[in-house]
């Protein structure tokens, strides 16, 4: 009898199955398919997967079904996990044991390799196989041959801050993305597997997300700051056959409990050795004989596949190839989970292409604008700001938190995308500085930025752009006199803005490095800052979205825009307020739930189809959680140009409810506190009290500087120190004025809310819950000291 032995990559074991039913003549495995000729009945087959009986969950032969990346088609007969098929309903005798990897295939039999491509990344060499294909994007990985065609040589990714220091081409990181996603194959990686892709910011997460998308699986996205427990949880949760991490020392942290209780086809480290791992050795396996490759390794393996492909095809082995669609997965990302365990966010790739075609609408980068990379990459915010601005030419940066002040000065960017909270480091960096100089030189720079903050608001009014709820009518005289009032005033400022421009505003530009525009998303972006910027001359930008809508549904322009809102829709996206209780829509200027609806609205949560249906309703509306009002139209006045943007007012989850009845939304308190230098973080608590309190943790850097005999207090709290919490107090009543609220009681904490203690998302928004656990007892007794 003819044989061939045929390598199949990775093998593990061996299925045997004797007496296979009527009927069955294939199996489909990983993408293999083997088929069996009619007249035999009893062969081996290798399986690539640990624990086989995991695999049959219940199924009905006669379908070709799928239950975890096995697929069987026949006539009859039930197969159920870890059973023995049913008397007279199937194969009488079905074994699965341990072997050596091998895998006889007999004469006739036919192996049949599938694989997915991106459609237009990979045209050319679909089109050698006979597709016929346009040159539109289906993938996200498809982007990278349109850049690499126009941008060829030119610069797109620097890394300065790994080892090497990395420099690489539109041309070079088209070729990596097709290598890493090549050897991936090779590794056995199959179309709709998950990868899970844990690391930090570099050019290296890139190609690897990238190539992850470009074999047709879905990466499963996480950072390094994330808990073991988190980590575990999530590989767990989203299926994930393989791991892509940082480093040596983030996989050692965490791989003992990996191994030892989920299957693992390899791990890829994108930076380090092999020699670096805990327990490792260099012969490419962990303890547990988890295949361990390097970043280099891997791209070698997709350059040598690459060359010979086209032997592949022969009697025994045929490849079959399948392009990517746009409704397929692209990634799932864990939400931040600021209550109970992360949701897995299922997004396609047409929902991230949608923001790769529409940002142009807000931004218009040029080849060669510089953009600086600080955000997590598995953040939405920054992937699809990083899609988007690649397919332009740009040239991205790569920093973090702590490299940034000294990477503005030596890459200053055309552009910087970046969360609310480097916006305000920034801005109290600035005022940090100014405070610094001399009495004179701080009296004279405060005076003319307070100057330069009251001709903004005179300019937004006679512009019409100044924010109002209002949908009356208004009068045309009266519109006609605020205009010329307010013109006429910041005429009479203007001469020490243009002070102020000569002697502070030039500067703290220089110091910032941003030339065209700064956007800012991923949360909240405080009104002082807000303002602050447009002050000095810096044009900030404000966006809105959510992981689960992949993530901008607005964002303010430069030709229009309007502070205190988040801008317009995007193109082919809805948004309407609704009564939070009956569910009914709201006229503009109507405060309610924001509800959003277009193509970057997720598919699903992954495994979760009751949060899935609540967040979903059937007409396809996501509901977001946020309050917030749509300005009305008005045809005059100083709101005419701000119809139609959106106005975010808080989370409905986090609105506190007083004894007395009354809702109070934290963040705009919160947000206000935050002025004050003294005060780095702030909570306010207070459900079902009569007064709103708080939970403060002081900038002690800030405080020592005022208060030097700090020093000596080491065994006291701050909470114990009178003169500290008079302090607190005049901070909390001088910045509290405006406020619809007055911060009553509060509690100065000696620890800040970290993400490693739990009480801080990746994200860094506050985990309420979970600051309201740890603290329960303490919040209690500081409202039974305060009640009178």
């Amino acid at each position: 009898m003819r044989k061939w032995q045929v390598a199949l990559r990775p093998l593990h074991f061996r299925l045997q199955i004797l007496q296979l039913p009527r009927g069955v003549n294939s199996f489909i495995h990983a993408g293999v398919s083997f088929q069996i000729p009619m007249s035999k009945r009893t062969r081996q087959y290798s399986y690539s997967h640990a624990a086989f009986v995991e695999l049959f969950k219940g199924a009905t032969f006669g379908h070709l079904f799928h239950a975890k990346n096995l697929f069987i088609s026949s006539s009859s007969a039930i197969l159920r996990r870890g059973a023995r098929p049913r008397k007279g309903s199937g194969p009488r005798h079905c074994k699965f044991f341990f072997r050596p990897p091998a895998c006889t295939v007999e004469h006739r039999q036919q192996i049949i390799e599938v694989r997915k491509y991106a459609p237009f990344l990979e045209s050319a060499f679909l089109q050698s196989h006979g597709f016929h294909l346009s040159a539109e994007w289906k993938a996200i990985p498809d982007i990278w041959r349109t850049a690499a065609e126009k941008f060829g040589d030119r610069v797109a990714l620097v890394d300065p801050h790994h080892d090497p220091f990395s420099q690489i081409s539109y041309n070079e990181l088209e070729q990596e993305i097709l290598n890493f996603s090549e050897g991936l194959r090779v590794l056995g990686t199959c179309p709709n597997e998950k990868v899970a892709l844990y690391a930090d910011n570099s050019c290296r997460w890139l190609v690897a997300d990238q190539g992850i998308m470009a074999v047709g699986a879905a990466d499963v996205v996480r950072g390094s700051r994330s808990s073991t427990e988190e980590l575990i949880y999530i590989f767990d949760h989203s299926e994930s056959v393989a791991l892509v991490v940082d480093n040596p020392e983030l996989y050692s942290r965490f791989a003992s409990k990996l191994n030892a209780s989920l299957d693992l086809k390899y791990v890829v480290l994108l930076w380090g050795e092999k020699s670096s791992l805990r327990g490792g050795g260099s012969e490419g396996e962990s303890m547990d004989k988890v295949p361990i490759y390097t970043f280099e390794e891997l791209l070698a393996l997709g350059r040598k596949s690459r060359i010979s492909i086209g032997a592949r095809n022969s009697s025994i082995t045929k490849l079959k190839f399948e392009t990517i669609h746009p409704d397929d997965i692209a990634t799932i990302v864990y939400t931040s989970g600021t209550t109970g365990n992360p949701k897995g966010v299922v997004l396609t790739h047409s929902n991230i292409l949608h923001q790769v075609l529409h940002l142009i609408s807000v931004v218009q980068p040029e080849p060669g604008d510089r953009f600086l990379s600080v955000l997590p990459p598995w953040h939405m915010y920054e992937r699809a700001a990083e899609y988007f601005t690649l397919t332009l030419g740009v040239e991205q940066v790569y920093t973090n938190v702590k490299n940034l002040k000294e990477d503005l000065k030596q890459y200053p960017p055309t552009y910087l995308i970046a969360v609310p909270l480097i916006f305000d480091t920034l801005y109290r960096g600035a005022m940090r500085q100014i405070s610094a100089t001399s009495k004179a030189r701080r009296t004279l720079a405060l005076a003319l930025i307070s100057i330069s903050l009251k001709l903004m608001e005179y300019k937004r009014i006679y512009q019409g752009r100044a924010l109002s709820k209002s949908r009356n009518p208004h009068n045309e005289v009266a519109a006609a006199i605020e205009w010329i009032f307010s013109w006429f005033m910041a005429t009479i400022l203007l001469p020490f803005h243009l002070l102020g421009e000569k002697l502070v505003f030039s500067k703290i530009r220089a110091a910032f490095g941003i030339s065209k525009a700064a956007i800012s998303g991923g949360g909240s972006l405080p009104p002082h800052v807000d303002r602050f910027f447009e002050a000095i001359g810096v044009t900030l930008l404000n966006g809105y979205g959510l992981t689960e809508t992949s993530p901008v549904i607005s964002a303010r322009i430069a030709a229009n825009n309007v502070l205190g809102t988040v801008g317009k829709p995007l193109k082919y996206t809805e948004v309407k307020v609704v009564d939070a209780k009956s569910g009914t829509d709201l006229e503009p200027g109507s405060k309610g739930l924001v509800k959003v609806r277009g193509p970057q609205v997720m598919r699903e949560y992954f495994r979760n189809p009751v949060a899935t249906n609540k967040a979903i309703d059937n007409e396809g509306w996501f509901d977001t959680g946020d309050l917030g009002w749509v300005a009305p139209e008005t045809k005059g006045g100083p709101a005419r140009m701000c119809g139609g943007t959106i106005v975010l007012d808080g989370r409905a989850k986090d609105t506190i409810v007083l004894s007395t009845g009354e809702n109070v939304e934290p963040a705009e308190i919160e947000e206000t506190a935050l002025q004050s230098r003294f005060i780095d973080q702030i909570m306010l608590v207070g459900q079902d009290q009569r007064r709103i309190g708080a939970l403060v943790v002081l900038n002690r850097d800030e405080l020592h500087s005022i208060l030097p005999s700090l020093h000596q207090e080491t065994s006291k709290s701050l909470d114990e120190i009178m003169e500290v919490k008079a302090l607190v107090r005049a901070e909390l009543n001088k910045f509290g004025t405006d406020c619809s609220f007055q911060i009553g009681p509060f509690l100065l904490l000696d620890e800040p809310f970290t993400i490693g203690s739990g009480l801080l998302t990746p994200t860094m928004k506050l985990r309420r819950d979970a600051i309201l656990s740890i603290y329960k007892d303490k919040i209690d007794a500081l409202f039974i000291r305060a009640s009178p």
